[in-house]
């Protein structure tokens, strides 16, 4: 996986030695001598990682790196501190700083490129989410929001897997302060928790279990749903770091050393479930954006444009399959009059029940949809012109029959519709010629007296009355 990234070190030396080494795996490489030049080409270019130097003349890492994460263009990149500090306090700073990762000098050349490819596979899952974001705002079915990682992660769920007791409750203990905490110390039951927990922010785990393979209990966490994107946090001993570079190529986001430092853990576990708070308001961004594209604001029904390419593939299938597909286009009668007497609040309250009575008619397998103003469409899939019609019928008698409860004085309404009807006929039509018929029927059902549905299927002898009731 290819990934540009910018390495900040005031030392020529160290810059040089840091490309080739990336070069060499094929990653392309920018650089900075400084803090202020760092933070400039990070905006610039948007690098998929940074490695930042710890101790620059003029503003060191750690004020560097606060300086990216306050900025919401840039606060996404991840960041790894590169230094010869080796005090657990200065990996603390770092990470209260903001950095996703601490690599001590001299730097190991597999623990390096383990972690570079572990944090660009979320970088490029962030990247992803944040495009979709975009073009949410873009089409204007979101509204501008600068999303950044939040600060207050405070009753996060975080669950340790652990069935060292001792060390388990110690852990327990810590993270209780500001976490609501699981605690499982039966690993087996590891899968059967999960998989019916759906507030899961962070696993903690420990590698070196008795009776169950850590890392392989850890990929299968990533088969499960619920908490495929969960951060995992791993607990290794300090002499096995053939087990912590494994765990990061499979995707583990993150390891502590064991005896676990307190202050290192709470900066860790915070690093992580702010990644993850991120990760999940894209989500929720991009679900957002996908609903309101597709639906109508004021009635929840589908929407015009979401309609046209709906109809488009049932047309194709319809005619590929020769299976029936008809099309009711809906008017509410006079609802000009509705706006102009009680005003355009009391119009809408009457399009929203409409809505409600279409959905409460419709098979779960029609689309209805609101295509402007009070006119509906609904689309009925393996449904003749005969069955469509008893549905339109079904509609307008319920219309008329069933007052609209209004905020107005007077308390309620009472209203009709007229329809037209259409079914597509299988030789050449197109998803124009369906909707021009059902338009057309409309029309002649609105000169014609409005309050009744058109065209009447040839052969049909029964009363109207009786179609209405029976439906199809």
């Amino acid at each position: 996986m290819t990934a540009l990234i910018l390495v900040v070190d005031d030392v020529p030396a160290n810059v040089k030695l840091l490309e080739a080494k990336l070069t060499n795996e094929y990653y392309d490489v920018i650089t900075a001598k400084d803090g202020f030049e760092a933070i400039a080409q990070a905006k610039q270019h948007k690098p998929d990682i940074i490695l930042l130097d710890v101790m620059m003349p003029g503003m060191d890492g750690f004020e560097t790196c606060r300086l990216m994460k306050a900025d919401v263009t840039i606060s996404h990149i991840p960041v790894v501190m590169v230094t010869a500090l080796s005090d657990p306090s200065d990996r603390v700073s770092g990470l209260e700083a903001g950095a996703d990762d601490f690599l001590t000098k001299p730097i190991n050349d597999t623990a390096l490129l383990a972690r570079v490819r572990s944090l660009i596979r979320i970088k490029v899952l962030l990247d992803e989410l944040r495009l979709r974001d975009k073009t949410g705002l873009q089409m204007g079915v979101l509204s501008e929001n600068q999303n950044s990682f939040t600060s207050d992660v405070s009753g996060a769920h975080v669950v340790i897997i652990d069935d060292d007791i001792v060390q388990s409750n110690r852990l327990v203990e810590r993270l209780r302060e500001s976490y609501k905490v699981t605690a499982i110390e039966e690993p087996d039951q590891t899968v059967s928790i999960l998989q019916t927990s759906t507030d899961v922010d962070l696993v903690v785990i420990n590698t070196q279990l008795n009776e169950v393979d850590a890392l392989r209990l850890c990929a299968h966490m990533r088969n499960i749903d619920a908490i495929r994107n969960v951060p995992i946090i791993m607990l290794a001993d300090e002499e096995d770091m053939r087990l912590v570079l494994k765990g990061l190529e499979l995707g583990i986001n993150d390891y502590l050393m064991l005896p676990v430092d307190f202050n290192e853990m709470a900066a860790r576990v915070k690093t992580q479930i702010r990644r993850k708070k991120y990760q999940d308001a894209l989500k929720q961004n991009y679900q957002s954006s996908i609903s309101m594209a597709i639906t109508d604001a004021l009635t929840g029904l589908y929407n015009r444009h979401y309609l046209d390419a709906h109809l488009h593939n049932m047309v194709n299938s319809a005619i590929t399959n020769k299976k029936p597909l008809s099309l009711l286009i809906m008017d509410m009668d006079h609802f000009k009059s509705v706006n102009d007497t009680y005003g355009h609040d009391v119009g809408d309250e009457v399009l929203k029940q409409l809505a409600r009575r279409i959905i409460d008619t419709v098979r779960s397998s029609d689309l209805a949809a609101r295509i402007g103003g009070e006119e509906f469409v609904i689309l009925m899939p393996e449904t003749d012109l005969r069955n469509a019609f008893g549905l339109g019928e079904r509609l307008r008698g319920l219309v008329e029959r069933t007052p609209f409860i209004i905020s107005h004085a007077i308390g309620q309404l009472n209203k009709t519709v007229s329809i037209g009807v259409s079914s597509l006929n299988l030789a050449g039509d197109t998803p124009i010629d369906l909707i021009k018929r059902a338009d057309n029927a409309l029309y002649q059902a609105k000169n014609g007296g409005r309050n009744q549905v058109l065209p009447v299927p040839e052969g049909l002898y029964e009363p109207l009355q009786k179609v209405a009731e029976t439906g199809f």
